[in-house]
């Protein structure tokens, strides 16, 4: 064997099987994770979680859809679930302002050694699986929220219904610092229609101050022109450098816990049957106080939202409520009061819920 194809060799098998260390940015990128529920119907209207964790329908004023967890994944290429916008209601002629975009967003403490707004600014990667009956020009952003720029690129569907792997390299940006802290400071951009608003500009190849006219300025598609539309994305992949790695499986274990910084649905007893909650004590004779700790630190302080009946049990006897509310939290624990109950102040509770009481209990501290 030559020199050079020992060499070639080494770096075949470095590329393949061989590189080290967590190198994927994005967190659920091969959709694994569906807290929230595998599919929502007749989603007409933005800045919601449909499905997959960590992917945000940020705009969705073309159509209506039903965005799902798809088991339809490339073949022979280790992913199980995909992404899938299907068109239920479709919207021919958008708007000016109407737009169809999915996003995901990126904490600025964990994009420091992109080294932005340095001289040392480094390029990054971009890869992913994807699939549409509807053929054409699709555009990717990457927004800087934390300076107000952004950079973008084009892919083609080529072929209808059929996986297709892209790979898009994006410049270093030697302007703007990205902020150290737990706050949005990238956002990608994934745009699947819109009106003239978002594209009558240019597509911007190199970093440029922001400008709406071109966040889809190369889209040559809608996808909300009929009902035949779908649209699937799984494997994403967004890493350092110019050359894109093998996509970097990870355990459902993990992938989990990273999702649950940002979201975890704490009870679900219409899909998982009765449930018991955490251990509290009796504030007073009407009024229980529940600990919950989160099973991960989250990245801030949660929202609560309840919903459904869940019983309080103390004394042997239960008083079943629909009120709850976070009395203190933060980012490791959440203190629910509840002050519909009759007990005997002092004494210790615990919370329990039936399947046919349908309770959800839901942390969330999303970007």
């Amino acid at each position: 064997m030559t020199k050079a194809a020992e060499l070639a060799k080494m770096g075949e098998v470095l590329t393949n099987s061989q590189i080290g260390g967590r190198r994927n940015i994005i967190i659920n990128g091969a959709m694994q994770v569906a807290q929230r529920g595998t599919s929502t119907s007749s989603v007409s209207s933005g800045n919601i979680f449909a499905s997959c964790d960590r992917w945000r329908n940020t705009g969705v004023t073309i159509g209506t859809w039903t965005i799902s967890q798809s088991t339809d994944v490339p073949t022979g290429q280790g992913f199980a679930k995909s992404l899938k916008y299907d068109c239920t209601t479709a919207e021919a002629s958008p708007s000016a302002g109407d737009q169809l975009h999915l996003s995901h967003r990126i904490e600025g403490q964990d994009l420091q050694q992109l080294k932005k707004g340095t001289s040392n600014a480094e390029k990054v990667t971009l890869s992913f699986w994807v699939k549409s009956n509807k053929t054409g020009t699709y555009q990717v952003n990457i927004r800087d929220k934390d300076n107000t720029r952004m950079i973008a690129k084009t892919y083609a569907i080529s072929s209808a219904d059929t996986w297709e792997k892209k790979t898009l390299t994006f410049d270093g940006d030697t302007t703007g610092v990205l902020d150290n802290d737990n706050a949005n400071s990238l956002e990608l951009e994934w745009f699947l229609g819109a009106g003239s608003n978002y594209t009558s500009g240019a597509v911007p190849t190199s970093w440029e101050a922001e400008s709406a006219t071109d966040r889809a300025a190369g889209l040559n598609v809608n996808l909300g022109d009929s009902t035949d539309n779908e649209w699937y994305i799984t494997g994403v992949q967004l890493e350092l450098g110019s050359q894109a790695t093998p996509f970097e499986h990870r355990s459902f274990g993990e992938e989990l816990a990273l999702c649950q910084r940002y979201y975890y649905l704490a009870m679900d007893t219409a899909n998982e049957g009765d449930s018991h909650g955490p251990i509290g004590a009796n504030w007073n004779s009407s009024t229980a106080r529940i600990v919950w700790f989160h099973p991960q630190h989250m990245r801030a302080s949660p929202s609560l939202t309840f919903s459904g009946t869940v019983a309080v049990y103390s004394n042997g006897q239960s008083d079943n409520t629909t009120t709850y509310s976070l009395l203190a939290s933060n980012n490791r624990y959440a203190q629910l009061n509840n002050g519909q109950i009759s007990a005997t102040g002092g004494h210790g509770c615990f919370i329990y819920a039936t399947e046919a009481n349908a309770a959800k209990i839901q942390f969330d501290s999303e970007l």
